[in-house]
């Protein structure tokens, strides 16, 4: 992904862009789940939707649904979109929960186009000019992450990147200033360069062997630690789910992602609560189809790198850090560290402001993404051990604010540098049925027979809006003539 984006950046431009890379060494193979910004991404190399999903076997994400988060509670999904419509600069959960102290006005995923066509299975594009906010909903790609790999390295090939196929055994430092020099390949081989880009994953070994960048944990307020992860037959293959599927374990949480030709599983779980063999037993015993390979675990430690760019080089990825794939963000940090990457890009006297604004930057965005991951556990309404601790323990102080603020006012603290803006994290409280006291007092100048009614007009239109697009499986088989046909 950086290679193919740095490459159409530079595009004319004299900028020599190398990528050493081992076809020994496999990916860590689990982020094959995306939000929408991936599709942001590629589009700015040129790539149209349909030809990147053909090349990667994709199907279409609305959003992810949570199943048993809430104990005996309902099931709810977070959609790529708003809920409702805004009025005079109140947020419209305040109107509903005025409605609902009166009256049942239906679950909060009624009101959202998105939330409401991934229940049903159904896909359209959004319109390019919606006419409310009611009918505003996007959508991200289920893909083979290894496909699209390939796909990528063979657009950056063609953009003029090299490509150098070789295991890494370590970084030469320059003896003056500490500065890596060159990349010293396993059969002896030195490759020299200005700038260093360590995506070598949770190894680190530029930013953290070499550069000796200390890494924070924050296992006391992420739990998981580990996973398995397996591919399978995909049993719902003649018309996918357009969402993930995120459901609750005895001590951590399964994911199932569809695609076109397979599916992907796994669990995240926590080595303190439950052993190896459990958590693959509660695996296998709910795969979406019939194993294709043999489940493959992964040990992990959920936190950032103290730094993410030290001296002439940058982590992108899992160098700079980890957080479970709950809510598919590994892709999308990947995005935003390129973006930072182009904009900050260095001159070979690498200025201290450059690199303070890029880790900064890179510090605050994955302590966002921390909280709000963080959040879903909070709130969970389950009762075994893992998920009482999970409820019960300390949180950062950061959430703390954020919360404290929703409970009292049923406002959300906006920052620069977030993933998730106010309708995600609306998503997960009314997923778990956290509201404030009480709602907005200028919502009392609003006639109660007119709310009540208009309510009713905006579920009934979006209940007729689904029933009338075609099932996820007729837009995807609208990708393939031959298919179609």
């Amino acid at each position: 992904m950086t290679a193919a984006a740095l490459v159409q950046h530079f595009r004319g431009a004299p900028v020599s862009i190398t990528v050493v890379e081992s076809s020994e060494i496999g990916t860590i193979g689990v982020g094959e789940a995306t939000i929408p910004t991936i599709r942001r991404f590629y589009a700015q190399l040129g790539l149209r939707d349909a030809e990147v999903m053909q090349a990667t076997q994709a199907t279409c994400k609305l959003g992810i649904r949570f199943q048993g988060w809430s104990g005996a509670g309902p099931d709810f999904i977070h959609p790529f979109g708003l809920f409702g419509q805004d009025l005079k600069g109140v947020g419209f959960h305040h109107y509903w929960l005025k409605q609902r102290a009166a009256s049942d006005p239906g679950p909060m995923g009624d009101y959202s186009l998105g939330a409401s066509l991934a229940a049903a299975g159904k896909f359209t594009l959004p319109s390019p000019n919606p006419p409310s906010s009611l009918s505003v909903f996007d959508w991200a790609l289920h893909f083979d992450a290894a496909l699209f790999a390939q796909y990528l390295r063979r657009y950056a090939e063609a953009g003029g990147c090299q490509r150098i196929d070789a295991r890494i055994g370590s970084g030469a430092l320059r003896p003056e200033d500490g500065f890596v020099r060159a990349l010293v390949l396993d059969d002896g081989r030195e490759v020299e360069g200005d700038l260093f880009v360590d995506c070598s994953g949770f190894r680190g070994l530029l930013i953290g062997e070499a550069l000796g960048v200390p890494y924070e944990d924050w296992g006391r307020w992420l739990r998981c630690d580990a996973a398995w992860a397996v591919q399978s037959e995909n049993a719902s293959s003649a018309n996918p789910d357009p969402f993930t599927r995120v459901t609750a374990r005895t001590a951590g949480w399964q994911w199932g992602i569809p695609l076109q030709h397979r599916a992907g599983n796994g669990v995240v779980f926590s080595s303190a609560h439950t052993s190896d063999e459990d958590a693959l037993a509660e695996l296998s015993a709910n795969l979406m189809g019939r194993p294709l390979m043999e489940p493959r675990r992964i040990g992990f430690r959920p936190g950032r790198r103290a730094r993410a760019w030290e001296k002439n080089c940058v982590a992108i990825g899992l160098s700079a850090g980890f957080l479970e794939p709950l809510e598919s963000t590994s892709i999308a940090l990947i995005e935003n560290g390129i973006e930072r990457l182009k904009s900050l890009f260095p001159d070979r006297d690498f200025a201290g402001p450059v690199l303070d604004e890029f880790n900064d930057q890179s510090a605050r965005e994955m302590e966002r993404v921390r909280d709000f991951i963080v959040l879903h556990y909070k709130l969970n309404r389950r009762d075994e051990p893992f998920w009482r601790d999970c409820r019960e323990g300390e949180i950062p102080e950061t959430l703390e604010r954020k919360l404290a603020l929703w409970k009292a006012r049923g406002q959300f603290v906006r920052y620069r540098w977030e993933m998730f803006h106010p309708a995600s994290w609306l998503a997960i409280y009314a997923g778990f049925d956290v509201f404030p006291g009480d709602y907005d007092p200028a919502v009392d100048a609003l006639d109660p027979a007119y709310l009540e009614r208009s309510l009713k007009e905006m579920r009934e239109n979006l209940s007729r809006l689904v029933a009338e697009t075609p099932d996820h499986a007729r837009f995807l088989a609208a990708l393939d003539p031959a298919r179609a046909a």
